[in-house]
């Protein structure tokens, strides 16, 4: 294997290629940054579970990466990273420019907004196929109507040549507010690796400090960034909630978040100050994730927004009752009363009255754990959502139009 020379001095770029032979088309795909995040991680899933012989991959961070890309089990894959300034950093596009030159690809997928205005250069660069997915929105545009970014996004419609929306909620609003062609859009759900996040059997493992959970307590807990679309103080807020309302919940009830981010201090002095500190484990970020989805009782996504939550169904395929905010795709994903409950968002009372009724019959939660892991194996398969993705990259390479109807990919199966 040879070294690629990194072509320009503002980039990182770790990857060794294979030579002498006749490769796969190259996917190259744009990012903002490869850390800890669903988009990151339906990314990571897509590329470690597709056939290598029919795409290869390099992945392009318009930031930077961390550890992260130690979840990709290529290492001949490229990472690179353009190490883009806060604001307006015209060097940025030059530093891609470059790297598109170098790598020609057959093919760039973009992902967000943040990634979109890039598809721009692609064509410049003449690469023949475009596509541009969308995962969910931030704080600064919770319901995609900024009018801002959606000048944007229309402005750029032109270079796109397929969308992928992983929800039908996005779709709609790609077709409805952006302005795509039906015909363009194809929606996707993100798949989950059943292999790894299994249900719990025997005993709980061991979970937080010693002593923090016996067999008999109920462990609520969530998983992701803690950022304030996340909104996990809204899960702190009604687990105190629950705490005052039944003193003696103390004896057997605990949260764990993890995650990290600017909410997790908050979070804390929220449990100090109301001397609920050694009820509740925040260890930040950890690499463990499926170990500690089986030590859960319930599992709840208190987000102000979704695309399609890839916890949601990694706690689903571990057998997990879910509460979930009434947001973007978490709909389309929990089957309320069968599969777990749907709140509004920025309630915590309406969320402690839902996680109340796990605590009141464990057996329900079993129940409905067991529907969401059933769920998972019919519907969200990875092996579907390679299928998906696979089509789309075909037909654009191909220069054919996919004819799905918005949501045909996976809407069937809800």
């Amino acid at each position: 294997m040879d070294a690629v020379v990194c072509p320009d001095a503002g980039v990182t770029m770790s990857h060794t290629i294979q030579a002498g032979h006749v490769q796969p088309p190259l996917v190259v795909h744009i990012i903002h940054r490869l850390a800890v995040g669903g988009l990151e991680n339906g990314l990571v899933n897509l590329i470690n579970s597709m056939p290598p012989a029919q795409y290869r991959h390099a992945i392009v961070c318009l930031t930077d990466y961390t550890d992260f890309r130690e979840r990709i089990r290529d290492k001949r894959i490229p990472i690179i990273a353009l190490h883009k300034k806060e604001g307006h950093d015209l060097g940025v596009y030059v530093r891609l420019w470059r790297v598109l030159r170098h790598l020609r690809p057959a093919l760039v997928h973009t992902r967000n907004l943040s990634g979109l205005e890039h598809l721009v250069l692609a064509a410049l660069a003449r690469i023949p196929g475009r596509v541009h997915g969308e995962h969910g929105r931030d704080i600064y545009d919770l319901d995609g109507t900024n009018i801002k970014y959606n000048l944007l996004r229309r402005a750029i419609k032109p270079f796109v040549q397929h969308y992928i929306a992983v929800s039908v909620d996005l779709a709609e609003w790609l077709v409805h507010t952006v302005g795509a062609d039906r015909r363009r859009v194809t929606q996707i759900y993100n798949g989950v690796d059943m292999q790894r996040f299994t249900p719990r059997v025997g005993p709980r493992p061991p979970l937080g400090p010693e002593g923090f959970a016996s067999q008999d307590t109920l462990v609520v807990g969530t998983v992701g960034r803690m950022h304030v679309v996340k909104d996990q103080l809204t899960l702190v807020r009604a687990f105190l909630h629950m705490l005052s309302t039944v003193p003696q919940a103390r004896a057997w009830l605990r949260l764990v978040i993890i995650g990290d981010g600017p909410l997790r201090e908050e979070a804390r002095q929220l449990l100090h100050t109301a001397s609920a500190e050694s009820l509740a484990w925040l260890p930040g970020e950890r690499q463990d994730g499926p170990d500690i989805m089986r030590a859960l009782d319930v599992f709840v996504l208190p987000s102000l927004r979704e695309g399609i939550s890839n916890t949601i169904l990694e706690a689903m395929a571990s057998g997990l009752p879910v509460v979930a905010t009434r947001v973007g795709g978490n709909p389309e994903l929990v089957q309320e009363g069968h599969t777990g409950q749907l709140v509004l968002p920025a309630d915590p009372v309406a969320m402690a009255t839902a996680i109340w009724v796990y605590s009141r019959d464990r057996d329900l939660a079993v129940c409905h754990g067991r529907a969401g892991r059933q769920r998972v194996e019919s519907h969200f398969s990875m092996a579907a959502m390679v299928h998906s993705y696979l089509a789309v990259y075909d037909a654009v390479l191909q220069g054919t139009r996919s004819h799905h109807k918005v949501g045909v990919a996976q809407t069937s199966q809800r």
